[in-house]
């Protein structure tokens, strides 16, 4: 987080542009763009600018008010988190009930038809642009079939899901070619073990043999790569965001940038940067509440 928030600080001062001279437009005289950067703090020494900075974050874990309309920025975050967040986690949802059957159904019929289609999906998928993906679904779901709105948040019953669903679609078909080819490696792994022959031995039921310990074993790397690559993908929720005409968090970003609004674009890092390592700490606790062998660790590091 520490390294994210210096990056951006640094990395907004080199981009060409004033932010005082972009807030009055081009009539804008010298001396009236000079006192809006004493105003505004910009003609202050980079390290003090910097100092100011890391305290705010601090003492009030935000980045100060916008230059352009006085808002805390940790306001103007939290008011489209929201909508950016729904769009992660029905992602996650979907990405998990596309990659689950996909991986078993390849796993099952192993070096068959259905295998081969399936090992294909994930290079077909991981090449596509989340912005392309996102238009073909607008112009097959929402234009030609009329099944979803084209962009934007609707207001009624159910609405704000529907809203939501090709946004995360789009967002999920991006997340699940490397679950699909993970979960796939696992779980040709797991049949072949010889406790799966003791178990088929004992006569236990095939389904059972597959969901209460296969697919449980073989999930472990399979949830913290899903972890990684939606800590990855927070990224590209916003540029779909962009493409639906949603407004959330990634149009607050672009609005921001183009404004040269450091405080929202650093507000805007610093919480994506929390989400990153939310995101990672959820999927550690949940291997280690599936795998013993990790609680076990963990009680024995303590």
């Amino acid at each position: 987080m520490l390294g994210v928030v210096v990056a951006v600080f640094f990395l907004l001062r080199l981009v060409p542009g004033d932010p005082a001279a972009m807030i009055l437009g081009e009539r804008a005289t010298p001396q009236a763009t000079a006192a809006l950067r004493a105003q505004l703090g910009l003609d202050q020494p980079i390290a003090r600018q910097f100092g100011e900075f890391l305290w705010g974050i601090v003492t009030r874990f935000d980045t100060g008010p916008s230059l352009v309309s006085g808002v805390p920025t940790r306001d103007l975050v939290f008011e489209k988190a929201p909508v950016s967040l729904g769009i992660v986690g029905l992602a996650v949802v979907l990405a998990v009930l596309i990659a689950v059957p996909l991986a078993l159904a390849a796993a099952l019929r192993r070096d068959g038809l259905v295998d081969h289609l399936v090992r294909v999906l994930p290079a077909v998928g991981m090449g596509l642009p989340l912005f392309w993906v996102g238009l073909i679904l607008i112009l097959v779901f929402a234009v030609q079939l009329g099944w979803f709105p084209v962009g934007g948040i609707g207001s009624g019953p159910g609405e704000p899901l529907r809203s939501l669903f090709l946004p995360a679609l789009a967002v999920a078909i991006g997340l699940a070619p490397p679950l699909i080819r993970s979960l796939r490696s696992q779980l040709i792994e797991a049949l072949s073990a010889d406790s799966v022959t003791t178990l088929r031995a004992a006569r236990i039921p095939e389904r059972k043999i597959l969901f209460r310990y296969v697919l449980r074993g073989a999930a472990l790397p399979t949830l913290a790569l899903l972890g990684v690559n939606t800590a990855y993908l927070i990224g590209g929720t916003l540029v779909v965001e962009k493409v639906f005409g949603i407004n959330g968090i990634g149009t607050l970003l672009f609005q921001a940038i183009g404004s040269r609004d450091f405080p929202v674009v650093q507000g805007v890092a610093l919480y994506c940067a929390v989400l990153v390592v939310a995101v990672t700490a959820v999927a550690s606790g949940l291997s280690a509440l599936l795998d013993p062998r990790l609680r076990a660790a963990g009680e024995g590091d303590r």
